[in-house]
């Protein structure tokens, strides 16, 4: 599309060749320079998925012991504040588990339930939730992503630096060798996906629990911009 003469690719995911600028650019000179930004921040919120997972002599049994630690988890929850809309247990994994003797056929010794929850949380609710989670008999945190209640705001602030970054370098440049910029040819902009994630085992989910000054890190939010300036002949 084009913006006020300026050619905007707008790319999520991969990389896209811009082949039809090709042949007009290769006569017009270009400086081109890369925009690069990261803002940090303390995390206040936590999407949380632990899980269960349950041994039986049959599917249903093995899938009534996973039901009821995901529903006293559930139950556990709700009492203590955790909204129900922030709070989704609806899968289930079924499986058999066999015994494989040398040179004989499988043989059937019971099944597997796994069940997951996950959870919407602010961060100080967080050792909490593992500790009821442990109580239950959820034994498996399969991941916990940090996350900024500012996100939005955040991400126009990694956004904006990225931009001024590319003019700031772009000038830099330009005057280092004697030259003039003449306006922008072209933006190729990389949507940007906020980083922190903790992962546990359980082991780590026990010592997570028990510890109240565990520390979380920070968010980071970078963005990336790739700016094509002309110059003046």
């Amino acid at each position: 599309m084009k913006l006020n003469g300026v050619k905007v690719a707008l790319i999520c995911g991969l990389p896209t060749l811009f082949s039809a600028y090709a042949s007009v650019a290769a006569d017009i000179p270009l400086l081109e320079t890369v925009g690069v930004s990261q803002i940090e921040a303390e995390p206040d919120l936590a999407e949380v998925t632990v899980a269960v997972v349950a041994k039986g002599d049959s599917a249903s049994a093995a899938k009534q012991q996973a039901d009821k630690a995901v529903s006293l988890f559930v139950e556990r929850l709700l009492k203590s504040g955790v909204a129900k809309q922030d709070i989704s247990s609806a899968n289930l994994n079924l499986a058999p588990e066999y015994r494989y003797p040398k040179d004989e056929q499988p043989v059937l010794v019971g099944y597997r339930a796994s069940r997951d929850v996950t959870l919407q949380l602010k961060l100080p609710q967080l050792n909490e939730v593992l500790d009821k989670a442990l109580a239950e008999g959820l034994n498996s945190v399969r991941q916990i992503n940090l996350k900024s209640s500012k996100e939005t705001q955040l991400r126009l602030q990694a956004r904006d630096a990225a931009i001024a970054d590319a003019k700031q370098k772009a000038k830099a440049l330009a005057k280092g060798f004697d030259s003039k910029l003449d306006g922008v040819w072209s933006i190729r902009y990389f949507e940007q996906t906020p980083v922190a994630q903790l992962r546990f085992s359980t082991a780590e989910m026990k010592q997570a629990s028990s510890d109240q000054s565990y520390q979380y890190g920070t968010v980071k939010f970078n963005d990336r911009v790739e700016v094509s300036y002309k110059l003046k002949p």
